[in-house]
């Protein structure tokens, strides 16, 4: 037995000796314990970002297509591309797969009534085939009018279409309905049905000397931004007649067949009770008699035969200054008196 001093002197000895136990926390056993799930969020973020990127790109796509259309009917800035010619604007970059089709370059001729997507031109032989070369009477112009409507119930839109016989000429409404519109809302891409009417109109033109005023109509709906340099329904209703004359010149028409190609708005609705009803949106075609088109060409144009204007003075000869200074002298005496 040892003392109980020897045996306190004991213990602490043998405290002395023991070894001393250094645990280090390893960071990469942190990482594996802790670092799993920010790698898994980050790739969930970056898969995210790349659908994103793949639904701007389709968008991207579809409106560059729809600008394409409008281009082309409204003849804008072309570029040598190949083999013909393509639009600036809405080519897109080389190597796009985005669909671009060649236009004929400057000086290139095609066939009456060909296509410049198909080598066929669309025929319209039989019933639908216009029996004069000019209308003038409103007999004459009550068939031309049954003739349209033949086409157009062959296309599926006997639904969309107005004729009336006016003193200027045949007016042709072709407007939208609640079941059916004639273009994309809100875009001057026409549907399949009125592209291919439209297209099948072009040969019937093309045997007609009358010529054409091309009208676009909105509804008045109207865009959210009313800036003064803002896309609005004048812009649109104009793109819209654009296009209208574009694919009827892919039918065949001729250019010489159109006199006019304007945008109204919603200046002029069909149905005055409610301004957002369906048949305000669409294309009028009128189709012009010649003593018709003859007056309009000398509003917007110089007077190509002498209109009186008093004893010895008409319209042509009232544009020198020695007839101006004339007229001022057959004038005066008529205001003293």
């Amino acid at each position: 037995m040892l003392p109980d001093g020897n045996k306190a002197g004991k213990a602490r000895g043998g405290d002395a000796h023991h070894p001393t136990v250094v645990k280090r926390v390893s960071r990469k056993a942190h990482d594996e314990a802790h670092g799993g799930a920010w790698k898994v969020a980050f790739a969930d973020f970056c898969l995210a970002l790349l659908c994103l990127f793949l639904v701007l790109w389709l968008l991207a796509s579809r409106n560059s297509e729809r600008m394409q259309v409008v281009l082309k009917s409204a003849g804008a800035n072309l570029l040598e591309d190949g083999n013909g010619l393509t639009n600036s604007l809405a080519s897109g970059s080389r190597g796009s797969m985005i669909e671009r089709h060649p236009v004929p370059a400057y000086g290139e001729t095609r066939a009456e009534g060909q296509s410049r997507y198909s080598s066929n031109a669309t025929e319209t032989d039989g019933p639908a085939s216009p029996s004069k070369a000019r209308y003038e009477s409103p007999a004459e112009l009550r068939e031309l009018a049954r003739v349209i409507e033949r086409v157009s119930a062959d296309e599926g839109l006997g639904g969309n279409l107005k004729s009336a016989v006016t003193p200027q000429g045949l007016r042709l409404m072709l407007h939208d309905t609640d079941a059916r519109g004639m273009f994309e809302r809100g875009s001057a891409v026409p549907s399949t049905r009125f592209r291919g009417l439209l297209r099948k109109l072009g040969p019937v033109f093309a045997q007609m000397q009358n010529q054409l005023l091309i009208v676009g109509h909105t509804d008045a709906a109207q865009y959210s931004d009313r800036g003064p340099a803002a896309f609005s329904n004048w812009a649109l209703s104009t793109h819209r007649a654009m296009a209208a004359r574009f694919h009827l010149l892919e039918g065949g028409m001729p250019e010489s067949s159109v006199m006019q190609v304007s945008g109204m708005a919603d200046s002029a609705p069909l149905n005055l009770d409610e301004p957002l009803a369906a048949e305000n949106r669409r294309i009028e075609l009128m189709v012009l008699t010649g003593k018709q088109a003859a007056l309009m060409s000398t509003m917007f144009g110089a007077p190509r035969q002498p209109v009186p204007l008093g004893e010895g003075l008409n319209a042509l000869a009232a544009e020198s200054p020695e007839a101006s200074r004339e007229l001022r002298r057959a004038l005066q005496p008529a205001a003293k008196e």
